[in-house]
């Protein structure tokens, strides 16, 4: 698995070395789109060290929006996934046959998956299979100046909601997504690298 890992960034990296080089006109035009887009908030306000605002079009700027606002979600429900279940806590009952909630509870959370049976896997992933089919298939796409993605599990209107703090909340989203990556990466170094993250060395989340 590390190993793959290491041959997709290194093909991406590749890949970026031979794309071409964006005009200036475009770079600016792109800096200001990334000003528009929210998400902006102090101290850091745009923090893009690297300048893949400027990788591609507009169409790739909104793509990365998207992706980013996707991984926030995901992250929150995996960072607090990942404490509910270090903490004990689980469902009454048995997740199949032969596995039950309350021993997948004593496990690390990556074991746990692991021994989550195949058809439970089949069925989870085939779930986010259709979420993220039905929010790139909805409406004008994002990269073609639709909404960005929303929950589809469960559904919210937010139409009543006060267009100043809804971009408010939406900047929070991210905020807090952001947050909760860097969690959650913490999280896998310390599970799987002992004293890698030192703040939680010693901690029996983290055997």
């Amino acid at each position: 698995m590390k190993t793959t890992s290491a041959l997709i960034l290194a093909c991406a990296g590749s890949v970026a070395a031979f794309a071409p080089q964006a005009s200036n006109k475009a770079s600016t035009a792109l800096a200001a789109d990334l000003s528009s887009l929210g998400g902006a908030t102090a101290p850091a306000k745009n923090f893009d060290p690297l300048g893949l605002a400027q990788l591609g079009s507009e169409e790739t700027l909104a793509w990365f929006r998207a992706a980013e606002l996707k991984h926030s979600r995901v992250a929150m429900l995996a960072t607090t996934g990942y404490m509910v279940q270090a903490s004990g806590v689980h469902f009454p009952g048995m997740l199949s046959s032969d596995v039950s909630f309350e021993s997948l509870s004593q496990m690390n959370p990556f074991d746990a998956w692991e021994a989550v049976p195949l058809a439970g896997k089949a069925q989870i992933i085939g779930t986010i299979f259709i979420a993220e089919l039905q929010t790139e298939s909805k409406g004008t796409h994002y990269t073609k100046g639709g909404p960005l993605p929303e929950i589809v599990f469960p559904s919210f209107d937010f139409s009543g909601v006060n267009p100043d703090t809804l971009e408010k909340k939406r900047c929070r989203e991210l905020n807090n997504g952001r947050l909760a990556m860097i969690a959650i990466m913490s999280y896998i170094s310390a599970c799987n690298i002992p004293g890698s993250v030192p703040l939680l060395s010693g901690n029996p989340w983290f055997p």
